[in-house]
């Protein structure tokens, strides 16, 4: 293997399962080490244990700015510095405008927006005084095209984030690029109330099948190495054409 990621620190949320689990995995497998960030213990501290010295759990609630200080400190400690961030944790919700909480919608803004400009605010830092890293923020299909409440607003807010990031940062050597993949098989999207509606929904993609995670973890792969240093501020659709 070509280990395209040799020498390179990660930091991945939601990485003990679905797209961030694959991605963990990618990295670990093309040389990175990786800081495994979720709120699942469990799952968390079982993949790190699996991964040996390549990787450590820590725990966080990415809507915290001390969590994230808390992932910061023991990603310097255990491995020195950190040259990728993957803001990949997130919630999926199908409600409508009319029945949503104000409780509801601000619970999928913190967890999916303001838990990415919290991670780029703690960790471009690092970035930033060695000249050099790649920031990856989890956007979706929903951010560039309408789906439900809540959710889509998100989504578009991270595709939106990762643009004003992206020029502000780029002067500095760091790249922020937005993934935007579409009905991905993850326990997220398998395990909720609208299963039959999302494999129904599989008809309308060209390719007639939803993507695996480890597709999403390829593209990831590509944008936290050098291969893509010309790449920022842009966004990277993985969908099987559902947007074209």
């Amino acid at each position: 293997m070509s280990e395209r990621l040799t020498d390179k620190v990660a930091v991945v949320t939601g990485g003990a399962s679905g797209i961030g689990e694959a991605t963990v995995r990618k990295f670990v497998a093309e040389g990175a080490k990786v800081v495994i960030g979720d709120l699942n213990k469990e799952r968390g501290q079982a993949l790190a244990e699996e991964l040996g010295d390549a990787a450590i759990f820590v725990a966080i609630d990415v809507t915290k700015a001390s969590d994230w200080e808390e992932v910061k400190k023991q990603a310097l400690e255990a491995f020195g510095t950190v040259d990728v961030l993957v803001n990949n944790a997130g919630i999926s919700v199908a409600q409508s405008l009319l029945t949503m909480t104000e409780e509801q919608y601000r619970k999928i803004l913190e967890i999916n927006q303001v838990s990415v400009f919290l991670g780029m605010q703690k960790i471009a830092p690092i970035m930033i005084e060695k000249g050099a890293g790649s920031i990856i923020n989890t956007s979706s299909i929903n951010g560039l095209k309408a789906g439900a409440i809540g959710y889509t607003d998100s989504k578009f807010a991270v595709r939106g984030m990762t643009k004003a990031a992206s020029a502000e940062l780029a002067p500095q050597g760091v790249r922020v690029n937005s993934i935007h993949p579409g009905i991905i098989e993850t326990p997220m999207t398998m395990e909720g109330d609208a299963v039959e509606q999302i494999k129904a929904y599989t008809n309308f993609v060209p390719m007639r099948r939803m993507a695996q995670a480890e597709e999403v973890a390829n593209l990831m792969l590509y944008l936290a190495s050098d291969e893509s240093s010309y790449s920022t501020g842009s966004e990277f659709i993985v969908d099987g054409g559902l947007t074209q």
